[in-house]
C-alpha cells in the first residue's frame, strides 16, 4: 500500500494548482457579481486549458483526451475543487458516459467533445424524477424508424452552454434508454431555470421535448439500457464531487489557519484558544479521512473493483465534511465570515448543494446500508431454507 504521489503525479498537481491560482481564481468575484461567466471568459479558459493539456484529461490517450487513471483525475478535480464551480466547469471533462458512443456517435459527439468543439449536457433529472429514477415520465416511443420525444427535465447543468444532451427517457416499463439529442432539434427547447443560492455563476435549465422526433442512431449504448449507464457515470461522479469537497475544505482551512494565527482578541491570537484551535483540528482530521476516502475510491476504479458503496461513501462523508468545515470558518471568522468581502460566506453557500445533488446524502446511506446487509440477509435466507 502506497501513498506517495509519483513524480509525473506531483508535477500534475503543481501545474493544476498554478492555473487554478493564474487562471480562475481571480474571476471568482465576477462571476459571483453578475451570475455568469462572458462567452470570452468561457473561450478563453476553454483555449487555456485545452493548451495546457487539462482539458478532456480523463478521456483515452488514443482518442485525443489526457488518458489519466482515475486516481491522477481526482488529484487533478481535488484542485479544481478549490475554486467557484462555473469556473472549474469549463476546464471540461467530458462525461464518460459518451465512450458508449459507437459508429458515427464517435466522430459527431465524442471526438468532437474531447477536441473542445463541443459541449455535452446530461439530462436526467425531472421535476417528479429526482433520486428516484423509475419515476421518470419523459418518454421515447418507437416511430417508424426513430422515437418521438415528450417530457420535461429541470435542474440541468449548464444546458444554455451545450451543443447536445446526454438524454435519459422512459421506453418502456421501469426501462430507461439513453440519447444523443442536438439542441437544434425541433420540439427540443431549453430556458434558463431558477436562480440558486449555490453556485450563483453556473446555470441550472429547464428542457421541455415537445413530439420531439430523433433517429435510431441516437441511441446511445443500448435500448433499455440507460439505467446501467447511468450507474457507471454516476460511481465515478461521486468520486469528483467527493475530491472537490476536499479541495474546497483544504482552501477554507487555509484561511482558517492564517486568520487564527493573526487575529487578536484579549491580547492572543485566537488560534491560541481552544474554541478555535479544537475547530481547526477537527477540520483537518475530516478533510484528511475524506481525502483517503475519496483517493481509495479512485484506486479502486483502476483497480476495476470499485463497488457502489466505496463511492457512495466518499461522496457522503466528504460532502458532510465539507458543510461542516464552512460552517466552523463562518464561525472562527465571526461577523467577517458574513460578509461578500471575503469569500467564506460564498464557500459556506456553495457547500449546502454537494449533499443534494448527484445523488442525496439520504440515497448514499441507502446504498451503504443495502451494501452491508445484503451477506446477512443471504446468510438468513440460506438458513431459512436449510
Amino acid at each position: 500500500m502506497d501513498f506517495a504521489l509519483s513524480d509525473e503525479q506531483s508535477l500534475l498537481v503543481d501545474a493544476v494548482s498554478a492555473f487554478v491560482t493564474r487562471e480562475l481564481e481571480p474571476h471568482e468575484d465576477e462571476v459571483e457579481r453578475s451570475g455568469d461567466v462572458s462567452p470570452a471568459l468561457d473561450a478563453d479558459i476553454r483555449a487555456k486549458a485545452l493548451a495546457a493539456g487539462f482539458y478532456a484529461a480523463n478521456m483515452p490517450e488514443e482518442l485525443g483526451g489526457g488518458g489519466l487513471d482515475a486516481v491522477s483525475m481526482a488529484l487533478v478535480e481535488r484542485e479544481l475543487g478549490r475554486t467557484a464551480f462555473a469556473l472549474q466547469y469549463i476546464v471540461h471533462r467530458p462525461s464518460n458516459i459518451l465512450r458508449a458512443c459507437v459508429g458515427d456517435q464517435i466522430e459527431r459527439y465524442l471526438l468532437p467533445t474531447i477536441r473542445g468543439e463541443r459541449v455535452e449536457c446530461l439530462a436526467m433529472t425531472e421535476p417528479g424524477a429526482g433520486s428516484d429514477l423509475r419515476a421518470m415520465t419523459t418518454r421515447a416511443e418507437r416511430d417508424g424508424d426513430g422515437y418521438v420525444i415528450n417530457g420535461r427535465k429541470h435542474f440541468i447543468s449548464y444546458a444554455d452552454r451545450a451543443d447536445y444532451a446526454v438524454l435519459f427517457a422512459a421506453t418502456g416499463e421501469g426501462r430507461i434508454t439513453s440519447f444523443l439529442v442536438d439542441m437544434e432539434t425541433p420540439g427540443f427547447t431549453v430556458r434558463r431555470g431558477a436562480d440558486s443560492v449555490s453556485h450563483r455563476g453556473f446555470h441550472h435549465c429547464e428542457l421541455e421535448f415537445v413530439d420531439c422526433r430523433i433517429g435510431a442512431d441516437a441511441v446511445l449504448g443500448e435500448e433499455h439500457k440507460g439505467f446501467e449507464i447511468a450507474n457507471q457515470w454516476l460511481g465515478a461522479t461521486r468520486i469528483t464531487v467527493a475530491i472537490q469537497c476536499v479541495g474546497r475544505a483544504k482552501r477554507l482551512l487555509d484561511m482558517c489557519l492564517d486568520w487564527a494565527a493573526s487575529r487578536k482578541q484579549f491580547g492572543r491570537t485566537i488560534g491560541k484558544f481552544q474554541g478555535v484551535s479544537f475547530k481547526l483540528a477537527d477540520m483537518a482530521l475530516e478533510i484528511k479521512a475524506a481525502e483517503l476516502l475519496a483517493l481509495n475510491a479512485a484506486w479502486r476504479i483502476d483497480q476495476g473493483t470499485l463497488a457502489d458503496e466505496d463511492a457512495a461513501m466518499a461522496k457522503l462523508y466528504a460532502s458532510e465534511m465539507l458543510g461542516r468545515a464552512a460552517d466552523n470558518a463562518v464561525q472562527i471568522f465571526g461577523g467577517m465570515g458574513l460578509m461578500t468581502e471575503l469569500p467564506v460566506e460564498r464557500l459556506w453557500r456553495d457547500a449546502r448543494v454537494e449533499r443534494i445533488w448527484d445523488g442525496t446524502s439520504e440515497i448514499q446511506r441507502h446504498i451503504i446500508s443495502r451494501a452491508a446487509l445484503r451477506p446477512y440477509e443471504r446468510g438468513q435466507s440460506a438458513r431459512r431454507t436449510s
